[in-house]
């Protein structure tokens, strides 16, 4: 079988390795000339994601390029303590959270793909795609075409493929946040636990931070911000989070030692996609279900593997790609859920936001293992 992949980033790059397996012929078409994807800030890995990497033999470079992250603690404007739990995991797991950079992630993953036998193709953008009764047609804005049995859009949040088979599919929409991440020097007198994922619920938004080698902490800003704000029209961003994160002591300390701003970025939601699939075109990824909450890679990487076993384990294409969607999206929509319930605390009014301060110490303390178990308990598809 002949597969035409559109996007080489994580949901494009896993999905090219995992049909490799199966050996398939894998083309990747990636829109940016630049082969190595540096794109974005960092991100992170859960259990769940980690054990599909495993899956595809790149687990331990993923490892090698990130941080090991066994704990998140969660805080409150005023610097309380709400919760300590564990990253991305149950607490009697003993693989923890891994957090890098995206860009590392997608080197491997492309690496890994290319080693794999995959072809990756980079500068050239989808355009259209035409399905009859035996292969699907590419075609691309550079005047290039192709053809295969196969199409996988994993082509983010902004889909050319969605649009494609669904003229009338939904458009993502201003999610009320954006962020900016950067990278601090450790600022004298702050105590920063290694191996923990920091979040503090502001007054502004959320604020993440990290420690990484070389006493260096990296940190996410994610700004609440009902209107849409011109990214461009900030020249230095410090002076404008530090007065954004005021009364947050260990946020303004962090600002104030920074030594690298990455690009910031607005974030967007997506309401639920009804068409995954066509007989010969499928969605992977963003592409389909952007979910955020430090689970976008995983479950991009979950639907690299699923889609394999249902190609492998079905009498045809069409029955695959069907098999696929209906096994993915329980477990989507739910994460979904998940996803909307995390971003509304990180925009929280003052009402809300002394509300959530009361209840979420009980709700970490009580409920939280319990409420996650149905995310890192399912078996990884092989």
């Amino acid at each position: 079988m002949r597969a035409i992949i559109i996007g080489g980033g994580v949901a494009g790059a896993a999905g090219a390795i995992a049909l490799r397996r199966l050996g398939c012929d894998v083309t990747v078409y990636e829109a940016y000339p630049d082969p190595a994807g540096q794109v974005g800030s960092f991100l992170s890995l859960a259990v769940n994601g980690l054990r599909g990497l495993d899956t595809l033999d790149c687990l331990e470079e993923v490892r090698r390029a990130g941080i090991d992250v066994a704990r998140q603690h969660m805080w409150s404007s005023s610097g309380r303590l709400l919760g300590d739990v564990p990253r991305g995991r149950l607490s009697g797991d003993p693989m923890h959270s891994v957090t890098l950079a995206r860009g590392h992630l997608v080197e491997v993953l492309r690496d890994h793909a290319v080693r794999a036998g995959a072809e990756l193709v980079t500068g050239e953008r989808l355009t259209g795609a035409v399905t009859t009764a035996t292969e699907v047609g590419a075609e691309f804005t550079s005047g290039r075409t192709d053809h295969a049995d196969l199409l996988v859009g994993a082509d983010g949040i902004w889909s050319r493929t969605r649009t494609v088979l669904d003229p009338n599919a939904p458009a993502p929409e201003y999610a009320g946040l954006f962020s900016v991440s950067g990278v601090a020097e450790m600022p004298a007198g702050l105590t920063v636990t290694p191996g923990t994922f920091n979040m503090t619920f502001a007054r502004n938004g959320a604020f993440i931070h990290v420690p990484a080698p070389n006493r260096a902490l990296w940190w996410s800003a994610q700004v609440a911000s009902p209107d849409e704000p011109d990214l461009n029209a900030v020249a230095d961003w410090i002076p404008e989070l530090t007065d954004l994160y005021r009364h947050e002591k260990s946020a303004t300390a962090i600002l104030e030692s920074t030594v690298e701003v990455h690009r910031p970025t607005l974030m967007h939601k997506l309401a639920a996609v009804p068409t995954w699939h066509n007989d010969r075109v499928v969605l992977l990824g963003d592409a389909g279900h952007p979910v955020g909450a430090g689970q976008g890679a995983s479950m991009a990487i979950e639907d690299a593997l699923v889609l394999a076993r249902s190609l492998a384990a079905a009498r045809d294409i069409r029955q695959a790609l069907a098999d696929y969607a209906q096994t993915r999206r329980t477990r989507i929509a739910k994460m979904v859920k998940a996803a909307s319930d995390n971003r509304d605390a990180k925009t929280a009014g003052p009402i809300e936001r002394r509300i959530n301060d009361l209840v979420m110490p009980v709700f970490f303390r009580h409920f939280y293992e319990r409420a996650t178990g149905w995310l890192y308990n399912q078996p990884t598809p092989a």
